[in-house]
């Protein structure tokens, strides 16, 4: 099986659409047999199913996401733990123990309001140490 998580400095970063690298894991029989960091080479939202499909993904746990890359990653064949975040090789041992924390509700609602970017807020959406989007529905 193969896990991927959105990757910056050790932790799950929290918009997937905007991830810069994913860090894919190998497992077998349960645990971890190999880890590599990936970059997505600028790949954006529209792209990063297909990215994480020609890897052999099947699960992606991720904090923040849109709906349209839910069910772009869905019809790819990727299961979606959305809300997760913290250490990202911890995060991947819950959830092949079957101990992963994940709000299968979290997601970035305010990709359908008009003229709203992301990328424009100082902090990371569903990022705790700056107090999360929660005004505007990411990462809840």
């Amino acid at each position: 099986m193969k896990i991927a998580v959105p990757y910056e400095e050790g932790k799950v970063f929290q918009h997937f659409g905007h991830c810069e690298q994913f860090r894919i894991y190998d497992a077998e029989g349960g645990k971890i047999v190999k880890a590599e960091t990936c970059p997505t080479n600028g790949a954006g939202h529209g792209a990063l199913a297909a990215f994480l499909q020609a890897r052999g993904v099947e699960a992606l746990l991720c904090g923040g996401i849109g709906g349209g890359a839910i069910a772009a990653l869905k019809e790819a064949g990727i299961a979606v733990y959305p809300g997760v975040s913290g250490d990202a090789d911890a995060r991947a041992e819950e959830f092949l123990a079957g101990a992963l924390a994940y709000d299968p509700d979290a997601k970035c609602s305010h990709h359908e309001e008009k003229g709203h970017d992301c990328g424009s807020h100082e902090h990371h959406c569903g990022s705790s140490a700056q107090g999360g989007c929660g005004s505007h529905g990411c990462g809840r």
